[in-house]
């Protein structure tokens, strides 16, 4: 069982990526099943669209994830109550629109993956306590008795939450990916209780910006400058950044985690 996950697509630059790569590295990989975290996916670099969810799932997406830019466009808190597979944190207030995890099938229809949303508390909106959801969800959802496998996006700006959850689910899911901050981090692994675990995976975007930001225009706002403007996303050709993890049909834990970096100026 393959499973792929990539970062937070970026603006315009990440969906045309995703649009040319995704079927292929699908086909070519073997890829029986693929989330992506969709929440900077809009045109602004802020929120997702219905149309542009719906060319994600055409491109093969199973299931998308988002954090805390999912509801920058307007128009998603009414077709997220009608599109399961888009998920937005589970830790957000029990009123919001949507739900924070799913158990989803393959393609094939042969296995069932639980996919969990969650977001950190620290640096990020104003949240219900996410380790306390973490343990709510983690209680619902057991591997290899309701699910064949599990993944959790941790949407979070700071290294210590991601791993603590990482810790958190080792055991009892597949893998625990975090994703935000835009850049993928050096720690891809395996830990010691069989879940794969990579602290951010990054973002499919341009990487000759500000995490994703045009940098030009980034700079001009760090120095204040008066002619700066709100920031939008850089245009160039994207990087699709994120993991495959391969996971054990026996256990539902992971045999092995490999790096995905392709295309643009990001080096493999």
């Amino acid at each position: 069982m393959k499973i792929l996950i990539l970062g937070d697509v970026m603006g315009a630059s990440g969906r045309k990526a995703i649009k040319k790569n995704l079927s292929k590295i699908i086909n070519d990989k073997e890829i029986d099943f693929t989330i992506i975290n969709g929440e900077n996916s809009a045109d602004s670099g802020r929120g997702i669209t219905r149309s542009i969810a719906e060319e994600f799932f055409l491109q093969g997406a199973d299931v998308i994830t988002s954090g805390n830019h999912i509801w920058d466009q307007k128009e998603t808190t009414d077709f997220i109550n009608e599109e399961n597979r888009l998920l937005r944190p589970a830790n957000f207030p029990n009123d919001s629109p949507g739900q924070g995890y799913g158990i989803f099938h393959t393609k094939d229809q042969k296995f069932k993956v639980g996919v969990i949303n969650l977001m950190g508390n620290v640096f990020m909106k104003k949240t219900e306590d996410v380790f306390k959801t973490a343990k709510k969800i983690k209680d619902k959802i057991i591997l290899k008795k309701n699910v064949d496998f599990i993944v959790v996006d941790f949407h979070g700006e700071i290294t210590s939450e991601k791993m603590a959850i990482g810790h958190f689910f080792d055991g009892s899911s597949t893998g625990v990916v975090g994703t935000h901050t835009h850049v993928p981090t050096a720690d891809t692994r395996i830990l010691e209780k069989g879940t794969a675990y990579q602290t951010d995976i990054g973002m499919c975007g341009d990487y000759n910006s500000v995490i994703g930001m045009n940098k030009e225009n980034s700079l001009k706002r760090f120095f204040k400058e008066k002619e700066s403007t709100t920031h939008f996303p850089a245009e160039g050709e994207a990087t699709l950044s994120g993991i495959i993890i391969e996971g054990d049909h026996k256990t539902g834990l992971a045999r092995k985690i490999t790096r995905l970096i392709e295309g643009g100026s990001l080096i493999k």
